[in-house]
């Protein structure tokens, strides 16, 4: 089902989304040695992306809200990805500061709409199922952006794993162009739908406090075969009286009735009789 494989598509953006911002970590001591960086210039760079990360998160929750969330989504799969490649250009340690702030810009957009999107594909019986799968990319991608960048670090230079997490994130942003759809969007009832929801639940109020609301129903006469109005008003009292037997009258004095008509639990009530009531 399409569902599931957005689940599987967004599962790929998420892992890149990890896989780009570790890198950087496994070659700081290439960095260091390279552009002569302090300890304190590479606890910098790499706290600049999470210093503009954090602030651009409620920027993204609200861009969510109002947004296609797949534009989102796939501008900034490849707005990062362009970002990741850049930075293997860099050749000084303001270059570095700045990729990686663009960087955390790009990514802080994702998780909102991502999170949104699935929601809208998977109702209540597969939602946390989905969620849980497309969290595991969190870690995947964190443990391959280090151990590749490391890996491809040592042989080929610090330059050649953000060449390859940044081309295959572009290249992924251009399938998602094309496979990636936009869900509808759980709106808000309306009036109406809102009146009915406000009067069943004062409905269910006055029942748990004894009270039974009449209520009066209406039916055109025409409607109705021979004989059908005074069977309408008969069934009408049968739900009144069933609805107080099962509802109110328990209430009023202490005790609770399980399916079967038996008793199940007393509760304690100010209108309950005292003495042996039983």
């Amino acid at each position: 089902m399409y569902k599931w494989a957005v689940v599987a598509l967004l599962w790929l953006v998420c892992f890149f989304n990890y896989a780009d911002r570790q890198a950087i970590y496994s070659v700081f001591p290439l960095l260091k040695a390279e552009m002569g960086l302090t300890d304190v210039q590479l606890g910098v760079v790499g706290a600049s992306f999470m210093w503009v990360y954090a602030a651009a998160a409620p920027l993204a929750g609200i861009a969510g809200d109002r947004f296609a969330r797949r534009t989102i989504v796939v501008s900034g799969l490849i707005f990062w990805s362009l970002v990741t490649v850049a930075t293997a250009v860099s050749t000084q340690y303001s270059h570095l500061v700045v990729w990686r702030a663009l960087e955390g810009l790009g990514e802080a957009f994702y998780f909102p709409a991502s999170m949104s999107m699935l929601s809208g594909y998977h109702g209540a019986a597969t939602r946390s199922r989905a969620m849980s799968i497309h969290q595991s990319s969190v870690y995947a991608g964190t443990i391959a952006g280090g151990t590749v960048a490391g890996m491809m670090g040592q042989a080929f230079g610090w330059r050649s794993s953000f060449y390859l997490f940044g081309t295959l994130g572009a290249l992924l942003g251009l399938v998602l162009i094309v496979c990636l759809r936009e869900p509808l969007r759980d709106e808000p009832p309306g009036p109406a739908v809102a009146a009915v929801l406000m009067r069943r639940r004062s409905e269910q109020r006055r029942c748990r406090n004894g009270v039974i609301a009449s209520k009066r129903v209406v039916i055109p006469s025409e409607r109705l075969p021979p004989g059908g109005r005074a069977r309408a008003k008969a069934q009408t009292a049968e739900t009144l009286l069933h609805r107080f037997l099962r509802q109110a009258l328990p209430v009023r004095l202490g005790v609770r009735f399980n399916g079967h008509g038996r008793r199940r639990s007393a509760t304690p009530s100010p209108w309950a009789p005292r003495g042996n009531w039983r």
